[in-house]
């Protein structure tokens, strides 16, 4: 099979296109990535960046430390009953 230039015109598109979704998506990060946690989609949490938390209201702030606080208690809680379910040793 030959590479013609469609081929190499549809790769040129595609790159764009991918570059461009790639920008939009850095651009508008923290926006889409709550509304996909909002949808029940997890993300890993990319980390604390102040940048990004300094323009959040205190009500926003506030809700994000009750979400951390509860992901701590879940885990661990999660591995209390990790340990309690292992066999001691004899």
């Amino acid at each position: 099979m030959t590479i013609s230039s469609d081929h190499v015109t549809g790769f040129v598109v595609g790159v764009g296109v991918a570059s461009l979704g790639f920008y939009m998506y850095k651009k508008n990060e923290a926006q889409i990535d709550e509304w996909l946690r909002g949808q029940s989609i997890n993300l890993p949490f990319s980390g604390f960046q102040a940048k990004d938390q300094s323009g959040k209201s205190l009500e926003e702030l506030l809700r994000e430390k009750e979400r951390l606080e509860d992901l701590i208690a879940e885990r661990e809680m999660a591995e209390k009953a990790k340990t309690q379910a292992a066999p001691a040793p004899a």
